[in-house]
Formats: C-alpha cells, sequence, structure tokens
C-alpha cells in the first residue's frame, strides 16, 4: 500500500505542481510584453496568453491539495510523521501554498485587470516575478527534503 501511495504523491506533484510553478513562472514575463505590445486597452488577443497561464495556475492550484493529501498517507504509512525533515517539509509547503493563494493568483488576478484597461503592468509583475521566484524556491527545497530526507531511517 505505501509503494501506491508514494507513487500517486509523487505523480501528482509532477502533474499538479510542475504546471504551477511553470504556468506562474511564464506570467510576469508574457504580461509585461503582452501590455507593451498591446495596441489599445481590451485587446482580446493580447490578454489571451496570461489569462490561460491565469487559469492553469488557478486549476492546477486546485489539484495541487492531492498532493499533500496522499503525502501523509504516505508518511503515516512510512510512520515517518514526526520525523524533522517531514516536519520542515509540512510548514515550507503551507507558506508555499499561502503565497500561491493569497499572493500569486491575486497578482496575476490585478495584472490582468490592468492589462485589459491598458495600464502599466511592470510595477505589479515585477512584484509577482519576486513572489513566484519565493514559491518556487519553496518547492525546490521541499523536492530536495523529500528526496535527501535528512536523519530518515526508512533505509532510502
Amino acid at each position: 500500500m505505501t509503494k501506491l501511495l508514494l507513487s500517486i504523491h509523487v505523480l501528482a506533484a509532477i502533474i499538479a505542481i510542475g504546471p504551477v510553478t511553470v504556468a506562474a513562472s511564464m506570467f510576469p514575463a508574457i504580461t509585461r510584453r503582452a501590455s507593451a505590445s498591446s495596441a489599445s486597452p481590451g485587446d482580446r488577443h493580447s490578454v489571451s496568453v496570461p489569462q490561460s497561464l491565469h487559469r492553469i495556475c488557478r486549476i492546477y492550484a486546485v489539484v495541487g491539495v492531492v498532493v499533500p493529501v496522499f503525502g501523509f498517507a504516505t508518511a503515516n504509512s512510512l510512520h515517518v510523521l514526526g520525523d524533522p525533515w517531514l516536519i520542515v517539509s509540512i510548514v515550507l509547503t503551507l507558506i508555499a501554498a499561502v503565497i500561491l493563494a493569497a499572493l500569486v493568483l491575486p497578482g496575476q488576478s490585478a495584472a490582468l485587470t490592468a492589462l485589459d484597461k491598458g495600464s502599466d503592468t511592470s510595477a505589479a509583475t515585477r512584484r509577482l516575478a519576486m513572489y513566484t521566484g519565493v514559491f518556487n524556491l519553496l518547492w525546490a527545497v521541499v523536492t530536495v527534503l523529500m528526496i535527501v530526507r535528512p536523519g530518515s531511517t526508512t533505509g532510502a
């Protein structure tokens, strides 16, 4: 059962978190480019790619809830729920989720609104790029902790 839980956990991380990190990383630059090339406010063509990236982030963020659910089930099955590497991973995952929900997604929505109105998006997208970078860095650290598992006694 542990192998099945771990497999679902890893697949969910790849399928759900991967697209969020890529789409969120692309969003600021694509939005700045669309803002610079926008012929007129409300130009649907220049807004379509950033809108698609935002939609990907929103949908896969919801799907991403599967990752910690199966992560907890796997950790319980391996009897490592109290291990420090796992606790740090859980805390970093929570911080990443808060950054995504409270800063990245609302920032993307605000940038899309500004883009739709023909306003300058450079300040908003710079800030958004920073939030996204922190989000991605947290996921990178969590991934390394999941692989290395410092102090783990599970033999891997």
